[in-house]
């Protein structure tokens, strides 16, 4: 990392890899992940919610873990890998994402994309979640249409059918 200063504001070179492809940037060492990954880098599939990592809608994979991306800084991703709703599969759906329209999960949609990706972590880590392991991984996930019922099937579906990919 190069720091120099712009507008008063420390910048700094950071490189990490984004859904598979090595990214270098300009910015502020303490800038949340979030706003790197809609507004640098235009992928807007990670929702901001409240800000302060406590309702999951900003959920992205740093090196296969959910994190909540607006409280991530994103000096804390330099030199790791970094996955959105967008790189989730790049082959298509992934089974979360099939188990999730199978399952008709989404009402409003809005906290889909951080749910869905709190679940795929779940499944890399753990192959065949209880219905504990579920709702201890899906804790800091919050759906204000309250699908969560739908949500917990469709993690069991996505399971039954090899959901980790």
């Amino acid at each position: 990392m190069v720091g120099r200063t712009r507008n008063g504001l420390t910048m700094s070179d950071i490189s990490f890899r984004v859904n598979g492809r090595e990214r270098t940037i300009t910015v502020s060492p303490d800038t949340p992940l979030l706003w790197v990954v809609r507004e640098t880098l235009g992928l807007t599939g990670t929702k901001f919610g409240c800000g302060a990592g406590l309702c999951g809608a900003c959920t992205v994979h740093v090196d296969q873990a959910a994190v909540h991306s607006c409280s991530t800084p994103v000096s804390q991703v330099a030199g790791k890998n970094v996955t959105t709703i967008e790189g989730l599969s790049l082959e298509g759906l992934h089974p979360v994402q099939k188990a999730w329209i199978e399952e008709d999960v989404p009402q409003c949609g809005y906290c889909q994309p951080g749910q869905i990706m709190a679940a795929a972590a779940l499944l890399g880590k753990n192959p065949h979640p209880s219905d504990d392991d579920i709702t201890k991984a899906m804790n800091g996930n919050i759906c204000r249409c309250g699908t969560y019922d739908r949500i917990r099937r469709a993690i069991h579906r996505a399971a039954h059918e090899g959901g980790a990919q």
